[in-house]
């Protein structure tokens, strides 16, 4: 196909996509981005260099080969903060808009939003605040410059528009939408975790080619964050993706741009890097215990099918993504202007591998700016630009114009390893039957005896491997009956559950999660500075610390799972807890008595079996 029906077929599709209120920063064109940004780069040890000042950059200029060395980062930076004169017109000139703007650029965060994480990783989120306020990274009113730019780029040029890429891999052809937002205000304007320069988000579709030659849509897979795989895509009739005529509806979180599937508020854990042994670790542990709880005590630790299992050692924050506020695309206020198509690729997507923004040395990544669509922030390729199937999960799924192909294939080949396998059985029986017979004869025979250890070995060898064979075999039946029923379904249009690959798919928090509305929220925003100066009264009027602490921390499991719909299974752990304790305490002040007693106990069991043996 060329470059016009790419296009076509970008367009047919494109998506929609709807904002939060308050959303400030839109796709835009990533040339009108860099005609305002500078280029520098920053050397370990050594102060950062402009290459290409603001005003004299282009994107053939991006383009230009670099060899600056291994400890070189080449970075974009696009606005300088304001200065507290540009700044205090700014917070005027938004205080007076703000009460003649349309109700579509105002943000409130609503109730809510702390009581739905647990108290752990509230203290977590406070601690961070204050090493994010410590180091002093991306400051606010670098969002207000930012925000300042965009707009006089968008009055001068309103240019929304997307990168478009089609690549076919493995029986799919995949629509990538490529957008560029000039800044990503999470931290500053929607209480998450970062703000930074740059912001390059997507979406793929999947279709294929029918056997009459139409197009057809499949699959849809969102980014979102740094996930991939089988739970960022939903399928083309999956009631839960909505849909514009043949546009598939994107719902983008505020600030950090990630896209979800439906409207809401959505509860999203970020790993920091150094924390990452932590949270495997008590992830396996979380695992375990549950497991433990379950099979030996028939207790089953469950948490909310909307929530995800929180980790203390993961950072939670909110995203949100309510669909509110203004839309893009077809039918939408804004429509999307001509695509650009990324084929082939043009020189600035893939010779510069530099950051798209302001390089903060951030020792945690989060507030770096990102690299460009084909690369991470280390010069890296991404997966989503070299592997989109494997991405979405899906080169292990065969478009449904070639599933009946596919099955009849792998029937084929189990069929033809059959045969293989039988041939091998007999073969290898025929020779354990001859070293048996051999064996035979030269047993007790001194002379022969190397030989005989000799042919022993070599008929261990052949069990083994006949048991293998046959092993095999017995597996390769199970799964040609299995095909079959598959074969037979797929003939009958049946192509299987479409929400089966999804093992942990985000879903829009609900108030439900909370017990007591108002008086949750009020405890969770007030819980970690109250605790803060209960511990300092504790020291100060010298109470015993050690049972004030345990009362305190009492106070806050039995609070948080009220609020929290634990209650009951907190009970339950507690029972269980002190059950266990008990146990040990009688085990050690009784060991004595203990031991002789189970002694007794089993000298009675095995006399009473053996005598009913005798007498049988």
């Amino acid at each position: 196909m060329g470059r016009a029906e790419d296009i076509a077929l970008l367009r047919r599709f494109e998506p929609v996509l709807r904002y939060t209120r308050g959303e400030r920063f839109f796709p835009m064109s990533a040339e009108a981005y860099v005609r305002e940004s500078s280029l520098w780069i920053q050397r370990s040890g050594s102060a950062a260099r402009c290459l290409v000042p603001e005003g004299q950059l282009t994107l053939e200029k991006l383009a230009e080969h670099r060899a600056e060395g291994f400890d070189a980062v080449t970075y974009l930076q696009f606005i300088e903060p304001l200065n507290l004169a540009d700044l205090a017109r700014y917070q005027l000139e938004e205080s007076r808009r703000r009460k003649e703007r349309d109700e579509l650029d105002v943000f409130e965060a609503g109730r809510g939003r702390l009581a739905r994480v647990g108290y752990i990783s509230r203290f977590v989120e406070a601690l961070l605040s204050l090493v994010l306020l410590a180091r002093g990274r991306i400051p606010g009113d670098t969002a207000a410059a930012a925000s300042m730019t965009y707009e006089r780029i968008m009055r001068e040029s309103p240019h929304t528009c997307y990168y478009g890429r089609v690549v076919r891999d493995q029986d799919w052809i995949v629509l990538q939408y490529w957008f560029f937002y000039a800044y990503n205000n999470w931290r500053s304007g929607f209480f998450g975790i970062n703000d930074h320069e740059a912001d390059w988000e997507q979406v793929s579709i999947y279709v294929y080619e029918d056997d009459d030659h139409q197009i057809k849509p499949e699959w849809v897979a969102y980014a979102s964050h740094d996930y991939f795989g089988d739970d960022l895509r939903r399928h083309w009739t999956d009631p839960e993706l909505d849909k514009v005529g043949e546009h598939p509806v994107v719902y983008v979180a505020a600030g950090s741009h990630a896209s979800y599937f439906q409207p809401g508020e959505y509860l999203t854990e970020i790993d920091l890097p150094f924390m990452r042994p932590l949270v495997q670790l008590a992830d396996r542990i979380q695992k375990a215990r549950n497991e433990a709880l379950e099979e030996y005590w028939g207790v089953q630790l469950t948490h909310p099918p909307d929530q995800p299992a929180l980790n203390i050692f993961r950072i939670p924050f909110i995203d949100y993504a309510r669909g509110d506020g203004r839309g893009i695309g077809p039918g939408q206020e804004r429509e999307w202007d001509e695509p650009i198509l990324l084929d082939p690729v043009p020189d600035w997507v893939r010779l510069y591998r530099g950051l798209w923004g302001f390089y903060m040395q951030d020792p945690f990544a989060g507030e770096d700016a990102p690299a460009g669509p084909m690369y991470n922030r280390d010069g890296s390729v991404r997966r989503a630009w070299y592997d989109p199937v494997g991405w979405a999960g899906l080169e292990k799924v065969p478009p449904p114009s070639r599933a009946l192909e596919r099955a009849f294939g792998r029937r084929a080949a189990i069929l033809n390893r059959r045969d293989e396998l039988n041939d091998l059985i007999e073969h290898t029986h025929t020779e354990l039957m001859r070293l048996g017979v051999e064996m035979d004869a030269m047993r007790g025979l001194p002379h022969l005896k190397p030989l005989f250890e000799q042919q022993a070995q070599q008929m261990e060898a052949l069990r083994t491997q006949l048991d293998e064979a046959r092993a095999q075999l017995a597996r390769d039946e199970a799964l040609l009956e299995a095909l079959e029923h598959h074969i037979e379904r797929l003939r009958e249009g049946d192509y299987g559950p479409i929400r089966a690959h999804i093992r942990r798919g985000h879903r829009p928090l609900s108030d439900e999660q909370l017990r007591l509305g108002l008086l949750a929220e009020l405890w969770a925003a007030t819980s970690i500075g109250l605790v803060a100066l209960a511990f300092v009264a504790l020291i100060v009027f010298e109470e015993p610390l050690w049972i004030g602490l345990g009362i305190l921390l009492a106070l806050i499991l039995v609070l948080e799972a009220a609020f929290r719909r634990w209650l009951g299974q907190l009970v339950v752990l507690v029972t269980v807890v002190l059950a266990l304790v008990a146990a040990v305490i009688i085990l050690i002040n009784f060991f004595q008595p203990i031991v002789i007693g189970l002694v007794v106990l089993m000298a009675l069991y095995i006399l009473w079996e053996n005598l009913r043996e005798m007498w049988a």
